[in-house]
């Protein structure tokens, strides 16, 4: 099996509109870090969704998770993301990419991050696909 590898950049993903692809799930990922949205952001997951906010590391549910993102939000930079694999079955996706991130810390210093994303995605009753696990952190 070939992998599509799908660039996903600031300001080529649209504004958090699309959920009727798991590919365009993790492009409202992007959206929603690079514009500071966050309540667009935890729209994005289910209710009872767990997200690693560090290698080992999971915050379950949307409070957890809002307060995760609102962190990372914090660092006011860029995400970058491919995505390079999407396998389905029934209504589960697995998305598999690479991302990169440049901020600032809380001590005003540059952050820069990268890594490989493994996330799980599940269609919704109304067609539209949301995190169940956001593993940015890959198998790390």
């Amino acid at each position: 099996m070939t992998a599509q590898i799908v660039e996903i950049s600031p300001g080529q993903s649209g504004a958090l509109k699309g959920q009727g692809t798991p590919e365009q799930v993790l492009a409202s990922i992007v959206d929603g870090i690079n514009t500071g949205n966050l309540d667009a952001l935890t729209s994005l997951y289910e209710s009872e969704a767990a997200f690693a906010a560090q290698p080992g590391t999971l915050a379950h549910g949307v409070p957890g998770i809002r307060s995760s993102l609102a962190a990372f939000i914090a660092m006011r930079g860029t995400l970058d993301l491919a995505v390079s694999r999407v396998l389905e079955a029934g209504d589960l996706a697995l998305v598999v990419g690479v991302w990169s991130f440049a901020g600032t810390g809380p001590n005003g210093e540059p952050v820069t991050l990268t890594a490989r994303n493994a996330d799980v995605l599940r269609r919704q009753p109304d067609g539209a696909w949301r995190f169940v696990i956001d593993n940015p952190w890959g198998t790390d």
